[in-house]
Parts: C-alpha cells; sequence; structure tokens
C-alpha cells in the first residue's frame, strides 16, 4: 500500500503527517518548546532509593525527578537472562551515585519521565547495546528463516575486538551488507562522541539527545512503499536531503520541497483531520458512529449504527458496521496516539463467525502499528479489551487542556441549580454575620434567572432576612461562578 509524509515545518512547531491512500493515518508532532525526551541519555544522580517499591528517584536535569523500576536495571536483567537471583535496588544504587540513565517513557501529566540504565541508541537497520554482548531480532520479523538468516548476516560483519551488542530493526529486512556496515560505523561514532560528553560534564546533565522529528521520520516511518516525502521548508528540505544522503542514502531521493500555493495541509484536507481527531463522536461512512471517551484509567469506544439501515436484515447491519469500525478504530488509536487500557463495545453479535471476521479485521489493521499492540477476544460482557503502549502524551492532551468551566466533568451546573445554591448560602451566612445588604456579583445567565423566574423566592428571602440583597452582573464570570459580598 502506497504511501505519503507530508511534513509542515515552522520556527515553532514541525508536523508530520502519514497518508495512505490520501487517507490520514498517523500525526507526529514537535514543538521547539516541549521535545519529547523518549531516547535521551544523561548523566543523572540519584536522589532516593525506594526498597518497599524496588525503584529509585534519579535527578536528570529536569523539572520532576525521574524514576527507575529495580526491571529496568540491567543488573537485574543480566541475571535474569543468566538464570542467577536478582539483587535489591539498595543493593544497586544509593543516594548521590552518578548513573547513566535513557528515558524509556516521557514525564506524561504530574509523572516523571521513566528511565533504564539498558542504554540503546538506535539506526535505521539495527539498535546498538553497548552493554551487550548479542545480537537480536526484532519480534516484528516473524519467520524464523529471516530471523536466522538476518542474525548470521550481522553477526558476520561484526569486528572481532568490537564491543557491544545489536538488535536488527524490520528495515534490516532488505539492507546490503554495505548498509550494515554504513549503520555500525554510524552508531560507533555517536556513542563515541557520549562517552566524551560523559567524560567533560558533571551530572546532573544531557549527554547524547535522540534525532529530531524530521530525522526520525527518515530513520524509522520511510519504507519502500513511501513514494514521496514533502516538506513546504525549502531550508529544512535541503538540510534533511543533506543529513539523509549521509544517514539514509537508499531513500534520500525521496524528499522533495513542496512548493504549491495551498498550505500543504490544506491540500490533503488535514487540519480538518485533525479536528475532527480531538471530537468525542467519529463518523463512519456507512451511517455509523463512534464515541471515544478518555479518562484517566482508559479509553472506551461505543460503535453505533447509527442511520445505517442499508442491509437486507439486521445481523447484516450489524457485521458491516462492525467491520468498517475496526478498521476506523485502529487507525484513530493511531491518530489519536492512545495508550494504555482500551476497551471496545462493539454492536452485539450473535453468530460467532462474525464475533471472530471482526476481531480478525482489527487484528489486520491493529498490525500497521508501528507501537505496540495486545488484543484480546470478547469478553463474557461482549466488550472487547486490548491494550497499546503508551510512551508519549495523546494528541488531545497535546492540543488541548481541561475546560475551565467545567473543569473537565463535560457539564456544568444549570443556572436554577446555582441561583438556589446562593440562596442556601444566604441563609446560612444570614445566622453567622449582620451586614447592612449583601450583595450578589453573578453571571449573565443567573442574574436574568434571578430577575425573572426565581424573582418571588429571592424576595421571599429578602424578607426573611430583613437584609437587602442586590444584584450585579460580570459578563466575564462563567455560570458556576458567583460572588457573595457582605458589605
Amino acid at each position: 500500500m502506497s504511501e505519503q509524509i507530508l511534513i509542515n515545518v515552522t520556527p515553532f512547531e514541525t508536523r508530520v503527517a502519514l497518508l495512505e491512500q490520501g487517507t490520514l493515518q498517523e500525526l507526529l508532532l514537535e514543538r521547539a518548546s516541549q521535545r519529547g525526551k523518549v531516547g535521551n541519555i544523561y548523566l543523572g544522580k540519584v536522589v532516593r532509593v525506594l526498597p518497599g517499591m524496588q525503584s529509585a528517584f534519579i535527578d536528570i536535569g529536569l523539572e520532576r525527578a525521574a524514576f527507575i523500576h529495580i526491571a529496568d536495571l540491567r543488573e537485574n536483567r543480566t541475571a535474569r537472562n543468566n538464570g542467577l537471583p536478582q539483587q535489591q535496588i539498595e543493593k544497586i544504587l544509593f543516594e548521590g551515585q552518578t548513573i547513566m540513565v535513557q528515558v524509556i517513557k516521557d514525564p506524561i501529566n504530574n509523572k516523571g519521565a521513566r528511565l533504564s540504565n539498558q542504554i540503546s541508541i538506535a539506526g535505521r537497520a539495527l539498535v546498538y547495546m553497548p552493554f551487550e554482548k548479542h545480537v537480536g531480532v526484532s519480534q516484528k520479523i516473524e519467520t524464523e528463516e529471516d530471523r536466522e538468516r538476518l542474525k548470521n548476516q550481522v553477526t558476520a560483519l561484526i569486528k572481532p575486538d568490537e564491543k557491544g551488542g545489536y538488535i536488527i530493526r524490520t528495515q534490516a529486512e532488505m539492507a546490503t551488507d554495505d548498509e550494515i556496515i554504513r549503520d555500525m560505523e554510524y552508531l560507533g561514532l555517536r556513542w563515541k562522541k557520549l562517552q566524551e560528553a560523559m567524560q567533560t560534564q558533571a551530572a546532573p546533565c544531557l549527554i547524547y539527545q535522540d534525532l529530531d522529528l524530521l530525522e526520525r521520520v527518515m530513520r524509522d516511518v520511510v519504507v519502500p512503499d513511501t513514494t514521496s516525502v514533502e516538506i513546504d521548508s525549502r531550508t529544512a528540505s535541503q538540510k534533511l536531503l543533506e543529513w539523509s544522503e549521509i544517514y539514509t542514502p537508499t531513500i534520500a531521493d525521496k524528499i522533495k520541497h513542496y512548493a504549491g500555493s495551498r498550505p500543504i495541509f490544506d491540500s490533503a484536507n488535514i487540519e480538518e483531520e485533525i479536528n475532527n481527531a480531538l471530537a468525542r463522536r467519529v463518523n463512519l461512512k456507512s451511517g455509523g458512529y463512534l464515541v471515544i471517551d478518555q479518562t484517566e484509567a482508559l479509553t472506551s469506544i461505543d460503535v453505533n449504527t447509527g442511520g445505517f439501515v442499508g442491509w437486507r436484515n439486521f445481523n447484516d447491519t450489524i457485521f458491516k458496521t462492525n467491520l468498517e469500525a475496526s478498521v476506523e478504530i485502529a487507525r484513530q488509536l493511531r491518530l489519536r496516539n492512545i495508550g494504555g487500557i482500551i476497551i471496545i463495545d462493539f454492536i452485539d453479535m450473535e453468530n460467532e463467525e462474525h464475533q471472530e471476521s471482526v476481531l480478525e479485521e482489527l487484528q489486520k489493521a491493529l498490525a500497521k502499528d508501528r507501537t505496540r499492540t495486545s488484543l484480546n477476544g470478547f469478553s463474557q460482557l461482549g466488550l472487547v479489551e486490548m491494550t497499546r503502549k503508551r510512551t508519549r502524551d495523546s494528541l488531545s492532551a497535546l492540543l488541548s487542556e481541561t475546560c475551565p468551566t467545567c473543569e473537565g466533568r463535560g457539564s456544568v451546573k444549570t443556572a436554577r441549580t446555582i441561583a438556589y445554591n446562593i440562596m442556601r448560602e444566604i441563609l446560612r451566612e444570614a445566622k453567622q454575620f449582620n451586614p447592612k445588604e449583601f450583595r450578589l456579583i453573578l453571571s449573565p445567565s443567573v442574574i436574568d434567572l434571578f430577575l425573572d423566574e426565581e424573582s418571588n423566592y429571592l424576595a421571599m428571602l429578602d424578607d426573611f432576612i430583613g437584609k437587602p440583597i442586590s444584584l450585579e452582573v460580570d459578563n466575564s464570570y462563567t455560570q458556576e461562578m458567583y460572588d457573595i459580598v457582605l458589605l
């Protein structure tokens, strides 16, 4: 399936759109002020060891201390691989210790970055692991024949005196010996520069920064099926072409400068797709629709037939809608970068063959995802449970924030509810204080209610407490905001 990559570059933000058959499948975004930390290597200082949690906090120079778990320490990984008992974290780390660590998960919400000291540096065909001495193969390369062939190919190219090991990436499947050697040389050079930085700097500090978004796209996203990589900045396209001719020469010819009169994202209707990706409802072509709700604990996706009634019977209508929803759900997970636990409520299907077909369609669509997913079958409640690895903030978290009016509830109290709350509060305060007057500063909608439908109750309250109640409007107040001033 042909792929096209469109890149919009500005001084403050870079956006990358991955399209398949003209349809947006994935959006990558990097802001100059919020560049991701995954892949970066730091010289950190242990600030606290928590034996009870078998974890530690490490200062790497970010706003919040980062977190490392015992499972992410290479000392214990080596012990596990050799069948030896694992050490406790307090036997490995101590407060004030300097340690080289790598970010494996960006800070999310109020959580610090997650770290590992199992250092790795990614190239196009290989991942270099300076503290390992074996050659592994990506799990995405499934056939045993290909895995064995690639392992033998890479092993034969490793120099006898070379330290470290490699993981073979999927991009290596069609790589020549020269391309693999070039990748080894590139990774060796980056490791050498990292070691030099480590010798000259004091913790906490950054000693290796992962590639920027454009370079990562050329390294990780561009595949033989990619028809073109179009960039709307002449400077950025020229810079990326020069970089690609050195590190990814086999795909450098795909880079093109977009010189169209229309904005590059407008030409493919991408801006509208981005706006749609922030909405709860996603319409399907058949007339059905999805409702996607993201919470801290999990994401729920509900499938509905909507106005789709065009098939021979109701069971076929449900089956057709669920099949279409499976493909769209996989696309929305990639586009919105939704991670964690995901619960899918397909429309109930009595036919077991239909259930299996829907799961197969979903699994097939998820196979295109570069982020690891795990799919379970239908539960007893008829729900499909799955997980998608969470490595960075979702698109919604990047582009939006909690509504200051409803504070994330998705609804606000009615004007009448606020009015009644105010009158109860006046009753309480009238018993405790003895002001000359109560002045209410209110939103337009609440003050309209007091002047019209609730005016009798306000007058009764005025008589009951024996104090005048005056009203003042503030157009900047939201419906739930009010002040009671005692004069």
